[in-house]
């Protein structure tokens, strides 16, 4: 299975344990089908502009669905950017893009104080900030100074500029895209906020014939910057979106499945390779991807498969492994994949 498919669970029984207990799909209510199609029709919309990338797609609304931030890395080149702007556009929220450079100012992000002359005060203008989605791209160009701008905005959904506590909008999510580190003018994500991330998506480079019909596209006149020309059209508000989400936190998990969570998480604390394991953040987050991803695929509960179909994504921003384990070439995933096969699941 390649990385990309790992990351997001295009099947959701493929990485799990032969012992691995299995439950019924639920019986949908037809108001529950209904929106459970529209997020097919979301990715049908997506595909109009985006080639090769159907497991990133579904990370994304798995994001969407537990209302939780994701990180998209990948060299240049492989659509991370066009796969956050065609996915905002099948969705009829308020969107704003920023790009991070080195220059970026935590003002540039959150908005700012502005004096009116007229009026003898300062005014605070709002930011990018002030949006449903926000676009943050190539994040890892900017020095942590800019980027801790987002914490907040992250953590609280809330902005505070003098004394004052500014909500941002519902639904609020950051889709935020960076380089691998080892790029030239690229810098570390503080720990904090890699923390703030419900998922961290690793996107390859597509397979021979998915980049065989990118270039037949673009043969045939497909301009990425001109995605009204592909079709691509809303498909959920954000009404519908809140009814997702809400059916989404009433997905059952018992107690084996929470305990065996917490076992994952425990057994990356006390991998050798690593210096800072999955901290209890980690679980909630895993828990909250592990019922959207079973909502999605038609459950009334999560299962084991759900949980470690989500174990990767959800956790390999989150891991500090030692330099010795990291010169040896150990890698998050790798540790993961080994936690996995090594904890007890469920029957």
């Amino acid at each position: 299975m390649t990385e990309q498919s790992t990351d997001t669970t295009t099947s959701a029984g493929s990485n799990a344990s032969s012992g691995s207990a299995s439950a019924a799909p639920t019986a949908s209510t037809a108001s529950t089908g209904e929106l459970r199609n529209s997020f097919g029709r979301v990715r049908d919309e997506v595909g109009k502009a985006v080639v090769g990338q159907d497991g990133a797609v579904t990370g994304l609304i798995i994001a969407l669905l537990a209302g939780g931030h994701v990180l998209l890395e990948g060299v240049p080149g492989v659509a991370k950017t066009l796969l956050v702007r065609t996915l905002s556009r099948t969705l009829a929220l308020d969107t704003k893009r920023i790009q991070f450079t080195p220059d970026l100012m935590p003002g540039d992000v959150t908005g700012s104080l502005v004096y009116d002359a007229k009026l003898g005060e300062f005014d605070f203008r709002e930011g990018p900030v002030f949006t449903n989605i926000l676009l943050a791209d190539e994040i890892n160009r900017t020095p942590p100074k800019t980027q801790s701008a987002l914490l907040e905005a992250m953590e609280e959904r809330q902005v505070s500029v003098d004394g004052r506590t500014l909500p941002l909008p519902t639904p609020f999510v950051v889709a935020a895209t960076m380089n691998p580190i080892e790029y030239e003018g690229t810098y570390t994500l503080p720990e904090a906020q890699l923390d703030r991330f419900l998922l961290k998506l690793v996107l390859d480079v597509p397979e021979r014939d998915n980049e065989i019909e990118v270039l037949a596209r673009s043969s045939a006149g497909f301009n990425p910057r001109h995605l009204d020309a592909a079709g691509v059209t809303a498909v959920l508000d954000g009404h519908r979106l809140a009814e997702a989400q809400a059916d989404v936190a009433r997905v059952g998990a018992s107690a084996d499945m929470l305990a065996y969570i917490v076992d994952l998480a425990r057994g990356t604390r006390q991998s050798p390779s690593v210096r800072l394991g999955v901290s209890p953040r980690g679980t909630t987050a895993l828990l909250a991807a592990a019922k959207a991803w079973a909502w999605l695929s038609g459950f009334d509960a999560i299962t084991p498969d759900h949980v470690q179909a989500m174990a990767l994504p959800v956790w390999r921003h989150r891991l500090q492994l030692r330099p010795e384990a990291e010169l040896e070439g150990v890698t998050a995933d790798t540790i993961l994949r080994s936690v996995l096969q090594q904890v007890r699941v469920p029957i």
